[in-house]
């Protein structure tokens, strides 16, 4: 292989463990985002957007 083959390669290779941990990330945030909500949900706290329980 040549030099720039391999350079070319490691670069591949770091952008796809990049954009892997940042999926990885998102995913892991997106739960603790949804438990966070039923959390609240559950002590009934609602959201303002939530024109159906007005009083």
């Amino acid at each position: 292989m040549s030099v720039h083959a391999l350079y070319v390669m490691a670069a591949y290779a770091i952008t796809a463990v990049v954009l892997a941990g940042l999926i990885g990330w998102i995913l892991i945030d997106q739960r603790a985002r949804k438990r966070d909500l039923a959390e609240l949900e559950a002590s009934g706290v609602r959201r303002r957007s939530d024109k159906t329980s007005k009083p």
